[in-house]
């Protein structure tokens, strides 16, 4: 039977196993070497209650990921959404520094994850963008172009942070920003009202 996200308990169930694994994270720094009855122990609950809550370790990872990723732009963004191109440069910002700063932190060992996290960061970006997009596009905008071009904007700003966070080349973080914005900018004629 799924379980209900929306339930107290299930939000609370949801909070211990992702404190409980950063834990163990802050211990060991390998997230390979963390298994899913790992996190069970340290949250004191069953491996059948992580597997109500999490399809496996990678569904869990994700999740993780893009809970992560969610408080950084809240942090950052005030009202946790979009509301001009301001507001887009920060996201931007935040995602290549969110990334620069994740990068620090990775072990070898982790590498296979990092397409994992990606993902999980694209979704987060894909929501917040097509958000906004929906509510500040033209009535006349076709929902299918709307969901395409957050879809396009959310992997070209993640594929532009990946791939300097890889290699920065004497560019600052705020240096690419501006530029992703610029194109950003002009890939949002279409749908902005």
């Amino acid at each position: 039977m799924p379980v209900n996200p929306n339930d107290p308990r299930v939000k609370r169930t949801r909070r211990l196993l992702l404190q409980s694994f950063m834990e163990l994270v802050e211990q060991r720094k390998n997230i390979y070497s963390i298994s899913v009855q790992d996190i069970a122990d340290r949250a004191t609950v069953n491996r059948a209650t992580f597997y109500a809550h999490f399809e496996d370790k990678y569904a869990f990872l994700e999740c993780w990921m893009r809970e992560k990723f969610q408080r950084k732009l809240e942090e950052t963004l005030p009202h946790a959404s979009l509301t001009d191109m301001n507001s887009l440069r920060t996201v931007i910002l935040t995602v290549f520094r969110f990334l620069a700063r994740t990068r620090q932190y990775m072990v070898p060992a982790n590498v296979e994850f990092e397409p994992l996290f990606e993902i999980a960061m694209q979704k987060e970006l894909y929501r917040l963008l097509f958000e906004w997009l929906k509510d500040r596009s033209d009535a006349s905008v076709p929902r299918t172009t709307v969901e395409t071009t957050a879809l396009v904007m959310s992997w070209g700003i993640l594929g532009s942070a990946v791939q300097w966070s890889r290699s920065p080349q004497n560019r600052t973080a705020e240096e690419m920003a501006g530029e992703v914005l610029a194109v950003a900018a002009a890939g949002l004629a279409p749908v902005m009202a």
